[in-house]
């Protein structure tokens, strides 16, 4: 019986590696330019990290997180998410000690077991940045700025720019009771999972998929309304900046996130045409997370992208990827005897920098012929027995169909012209 891949996993085969490489391109050098640096955690943590640090009310937590036991009995979680890991390597190695802001990108698998659906996998993609140390609504707004000029270098259209803050600590508590307060007559009709929640997180209870639920919390008093003077006026100063920046935002009140360590600035980018899920990323502010995993009072603001959901969006819309991956040159022997001919040229090829390969089945000439262009090489160098003797090679343009005789000791100089001259 053949043995596949696991639900809700995605092998990425070497016809689809270019778009990756498009994404992974595109987010480094972005970046790069606004002074973020690399950093790679491990693909699994102790599970503690996630249970204080994304929350225990939280669908992660409470039903999407791989757990398991080593053998030394230790509880280990695949990293569901990326910022908790950050943090706790920001805290582990003290990088605070080498002045504030630190600002750190990552890229990598994360791990949900949810219902599998297009752009929505069990093991999917993130592109993250993380920003600590700085309360400044500047930040936010360049926290924003990045994540959407990162969708822009790809050419990605219709973005909308959701925009809300959910608070503090003490002016949430405050939300928390006057929503108690309104849902407190429909109780029953929420769904198990959000009559769970009515106690421990209420607010919760907006991320809800039910359309009872969602129809309940439509009406529901907003945590806008509830907000303090600092927050109040810290996200007034976020809106000034992004007007600043030229970027475009819709208030959305209703917009509180999946975690639980988000506070103040909570946005979401959504995309129209790509299924019931719009939303392709998102992010904010979490001022309490690192006190709360340990350290000191260490403000923080982030975002997390989904890669799976920018590539389909980029299908979507019609964009055209990059083929970076393609052969330019193929070697062509006639007569076994001058393989070893072959493989002297195919190395000088690629010493020079040519993406090159060569026949290794001991085909014929035309099996050979039908193999490069199905490898769509732009090059043909074939090896013949009277050529060789002659000290020649027979180059064929395989997109124009022209030939020429070229002495073999001229053929990679006359290849690099032919590539810098557009082929």
């Amino acid at each position: 019986m053949l043995i596949t891949r696991p639900r809700g996993t995605e092998d990425i085969l070497p016809e689809n590696i270019s778009g990756w490489y498009l994404l992974e391109a595109t987010a480094r050098e972005l970046s790069y330019l606004y002074g973020y640096r690399e950093i790679r955690t491990p693909i699994f943590e102790h599970t503690e990290i996630f249970n204080r640090g994304v929350g225990d009310t939280t669908d992660i937590v409470e039903k999407e997180m791989y757990t398991f036991k080593d053998r030394g009995g230790r509880e280990l979680t695949l990293r569901p998410e990326g910022t908790a890991s950050v943090v706790r390597a920001f805290l582990e190695h003290r990088m605070d000690a080498q002045g504030l802001p630190v600002k750190l990108f990552y890229l990598g698998p994360m791990f949900r077991y949810g219902r599998p659906q297009a752009g929505r996998l069990r093991q999917f993609h993130q592109f993250g940045v993380e920003a600590f140390g700085s309360m400044d609504p500047g930040l936010d707004a360049e926290v924003i700025a990045l994540a959407m000029n990162f969708y822009r270098a790809l050419g990605l259209e219709d973005l909308e720019l959701h925009l809300n803050s959910v608070g503090c600590p003490e002016c949430r508590a405050k939300y928390r009771e006057e929503l108690k307060g309104y849902l407190e007559p429909y109780l029953k009709e929420l769904c198990n999972t959000c009559q769970g929640r009515f106690e421990r997180n209420p607010l919760r209870i907006f991320d809800c998929k039910s359309s009872v639920c969602q129809e309940i919390v439509a009406k529901a008093p907003t945590v806008v309304l509830s907000l303090c003077e600092d927050c109040s006026d810290h996200f007034k100063r976020v809106q000034g900046y992004l007007e600043t920046l030229g970027i475009d935002f819709i208030l959305d009140e209703h917009l509180v996130r999946g975690l639980d360590y988000y506070t103040k600035t909570a946005f979401e980018i959504m995309v129209k045409g790509i299924g019931a899920q719009s939303s392709i990323g998102g992010g904010g502010r979490y001022d309490g997370l690192v006190e709360n995993l340990g350290g000191k009072s260490v403000p923080g603001i982030g975002f997390g992208l989904g890669l799976e959901r920018v590539l389909l969006t980029l299908q979507a819309q019609g964009k055209d990827l990059p083929q970076i991956n393609k052969i330019e040159v193929m070697v062509v022997t006639v007569g076994a005897d001058l393989n070893k001919e072959a493989v002297r040229l195919l190395a000088n090829l690629r010493a020079a920098g040519f993406k090159a390969d060569k026949d290794y089945l001991e085909r014929s000439l035309k099996a050979q012929m039908k193999y490069a262009n199905r490898c769509k090489a732009r090059i043909a160098l074939i090896l013949g027995e009277e050529e060789f003797k002659r000290g020649k090679v027979l180059v064929r343009d395989l997109e124009t169909g022209s030939q020429e005789e070229v002495p073999l000791e001229e053929v990679v100089d006359f290849c690099r012209q032919k590539k810098e001259s557009g082929w």
